[in-house]
């Protein structure tokens, strides 16, 4: 049998496969106010997965995301503002930032229940949003934070749909690879079930922390390359229902699925955007969507229809082949 006919096909390889192609075209099929729309839903998209990884994958259930994400925003805006740090510095400089919070607070709180890295998250969220507002000589409060765009004097929104969409996909990636790994095994044996997996000599606590600080990592990445885009930061952006939207997404299009997780995210804002004009209607039919996911589509609405599609597929094939050369 050839090594091909052993490679595991999927179905989140082909979802992405499609959604790449037409993400690379869509340039070229709409206009720039939905181009910015578009990269708005991969800004969401980035945040969506990787707690999808976090919640899905490792089973801890956050919400100071936009916390770690508005963390790696205004590092790199203050840095660039008081010091002339350029954009590409000030990037690397606040992923780093939000990492670096990221391991405090999963080393003070990932060693009890899960209940507390909850509470301690959106206590810290908030904490960090009125330090933000009430130090407006630093961060500039409520006025809003003016932040160097990543490309200069350039207009075009083309070069930052294709930005944010590349670091879409590495994060993806990263993601992927870091979940087919012994590293993701044991994170998926900590969501199962920690005392088991801690008496298989599994190292509960570093393996927790290690997920946790890689999605305050992605999710501070995500918050640098949003504020070098529009420009200006606001504590706005880390409000509570701003959590609840990246948990809905990740939720509807799938906690389980990396991909899904993402595309819903995608979705959802374009979604939002085309039904703006019936301002009443859309949150409730957005709210309607994710308590129908939650009653009847606990693995979301997106990966188990593209997981069904594809069953009966390559997927299926190969799995029987398999079989039989074993046999």
């Amino acid at each position: 049998m050839t090594i091909l006919r052993r490679l595991p096909l999927h179905p989140e390889w082909a979802l992405g496969f499609l959604s790449l192609c037409v993400a690379l075209s869509l340039p070229l099929l709409v206009q720039s106010y939905w181009l910015h729309v578009f990269t708005i839903g991969y800004f969401y998209a980035i945040l969506a997965s990787s707690w999808a990884l976090l919640a899905g994958t490792a089973g801890q259930f956050s919400l100071g995301h936009m916390a770690f994400m508005a963390i790696g925003g205004y590092t790199s805006g203050v840095l660039g503002r008081f010091f002339g740090l350029p954009p590409l510095a000030g990037i690397l400089v606040g992923t780093l930032a939000a990492g670096l919070v990221g391991w405090v607070i999963g080393a003070l709180c990932l060693r009890f229940k899960a209940s507390y890295l909850a509470l301690f998250t959106i206590a810290f969220s908030e904490i960090l949003r009125m330090l933000i507002r009430g130090e407006p000589q630093i961060t500039r409060g409520d006025h809003g934070l003016h932040v160097a765009p990543l490309f200069g004097d350039v207009i075009s929104r083309v070069p930052y749909y294709y930005t944010m969409l590349l670091f879409l996909l590495l994060c993806l990636l990263l993601m992927y690879w870091l979940t087919s790994t012994r590293v993701g095994l044991f994170l998926r044996a900590i969501r199962e079930d920690e005392e088991a997996a801690a008496a298989r000599g599994v190292d509960v606590v570093r393996y927790k922390v290690l997920a946790f600080v890689l999605t305050s990592m992605i999710a501070g990445l995500a918050g640098t390359l949003f504020a070098h885009y529009v420009a200006i930061l606001t504590p706005n952006i880390m409000i509570i229902p701003q959590m609840g939207l990246v948990i809905a997404m990740a939720v509807i299009g799938g906690v389980e699925s990396l991909v899904a997780a993402a595309l819903g995210a995608v979705l959802i804002e374009v979604s939002l955007e085309a039904l703006r004009e019936f301002e009443a209607w859309r949150l409730v039919i957005f709210g309607a969507l994710l308590v129908i996911t939650l009653r009847f589509a606990r693995n979301g609405l997106l990966a188990p229809v593209f997981q069904r599609l594809l069953r009966a597929g390559p997927r299926a094939e190969s799995r029987e082949r398999v079989v039989a050369d074993g046999a």
